[in-house]
């Protein structure tokens, strides 16, 4: 990682959480997903790493570096 870098996921919701436990919509709720192919971003920190790991199922995850402001 170069200096004056963030990392930052993009997280996107890929499958419908239609079917499946109610905890695990309200994680996607949380990391502010509501429909499909919706896109947010996120830092790069264990508590949001947690949050995918329950949810990989259903997203995607590219890890995006951004210049520090």
């Amino acid at each position: 990682m170069r200096p004056n870098t963030l990392r930052r996921l993009r997280i996107v919701l890929a499958k419908s959480p239609i079917g499946y436990s109610q905890r695990q919509r309200r994680t996607l709720r949380t990391l502010g997903l509501r429909r499909i192919h919706d896109v947010v971003e996120w830092p790069d920190t264990p508590v949001v790493r947690g949050m995918i790991a329950k949810v990989s199922h259903l997203v995607r995850v590219e890890e995006v570096e951004r210049e520090a402001s």
